[in-house]
């Protein structure tokens, strides 16, 4: 068995979510018989990895930091492996405009947006370009800040009176943000774990909040606010071509390890289309990921045993080279 370090808290708006994420990880990882060396992420992280000297790190870090590569660039200098995905994958997925620009390029539907940064927007009359957005888009317009997961800071503007105050909440999280067509229909999403044969997708959750219009954070991790229905009750056509669009974004991002493409199932219209990646997806009670792998035949022990097997089995294929 191995010393695994599980990293997780840290200081990001994601923190409770990782710490539940982190708390669910320790307990798998002793249930299998790993030494467990639990770590709040903080500025102490460099002296604790060291002192550990752990076999593995498990990141079960979510938002900044976690997800952007910086503490997979610490652990690489390190030379501890890690669980998911590299430093490069994790910057291309955590920033939602570099990755939309990837998926027009690549041909990859992914709804129409425009995106500036805050400079922009104070000090190069970006504003002025409202209105050209608000009619290219149609109404409601999702807007959102570019980085962070956990739908933190996404507001849907219904008219041109919502746009500014959107923005200030947007502005509030990131210095740069997005504003994308909203696509009424259905909330899916497809996880992904490497296997033998490459990337693998999991069972399609569909996410159904009950008291929202909109899968917000408190629809994320309030036990009860969600229906989740997995297998997602969508046709065969329609679930091929989401395996398919999912492990063409997970390619195109250079994920690894594991990962979670949500997708819009655009009711009017039957298309897909690509919202985002995550490269760290939550494990928490109500996470998508554990609830699609159950669906697969897999437990929860098991899929953090496969999750830190490929980490460990990296390092092995490293020392080969």
């Amino acid at each position: 068995m191995s010393k695994v370090a599980v990293l997780k808290g840290g200081t990001s708006l994601e923190r409770q979510v990782s710490l539940r994420s982190g708390a669910r990880v320790e307990d798998a990882l002793e249930r299998l018989g790993h030494e467990v060396v639990s770590i709040d992420v903080g500025a102490d992280l460099i002296e604790r990895l060291r002192a550990a000297a752990p076999d593995a790190a498990f990141i079960a870090l979510h938002g900044r930091d976690g997800e952007d590569g910086t503490v997979q660039e610490l652990l690489e200098i390190l030379g501890i492996p890690y669980t998911g995905s590299g430093i490069l994958a994790c910057i291309r997925s955590i920033d939602k405009v570099l990755a939309k620009h990837l998926l027009v390029e690549a041909g990859i539907p992914t709804p129409e947006f425009f995106a500036f940064s805050e400079t922009a927007f104070r000090q190069l009359g970006a504003a002025d370009t409202l209105q050209a957005i608000e009619e290219r888009l149609d109404f409601p317009i999702v807007v959102k800040p570019a980085s962070g997961g956990s739908a933190l800071g996404i507001k849907f503007a219904r008219t041109a009176a919502d746009v500014p105050g959107c923005l200030v909440s947007a502005f509030s999280y990131d210095q740069k943000v997005l504003l994308e067509r909203h696509v009424a229909g259905r909330d899916l999403a497809v996880s992904i774990v490497d296997g033998p044969g490459g990337p693998s997708p999991l069972p399609i959750v569909e996410a159904v909040p009950r008291e929202e219009d909109f899968y917000d954070f408190e629809a994320r991790y309030e036990i009860g606010r969600t229906e989740f229905i997995c297998p997602a009750r969508i046709s065969e056509e329609h679930t091929e071509r989401a395996h398919a669009l999912a492990v063409a974004v997970y390619k195109l991002l250079g994920l690894s390890g594991f990962g979670r493409v949500d997708l819009m199932l655009d009711e009017a219209a039957g298309e897909l289309q690509i919202l985002e990646a995550n490269a760290i997806p939550g494990l928490t009670e109500t996470s998508l990921l554990p609830q699609a792998a159950e669906a697969d035949g897999t437990e929860f022990d098991a899929l953090i045993g496969r999750i830190l097997e490929l980490a460990l089995e990296g390092r092995a294929s490293a020392a080969k080279v």
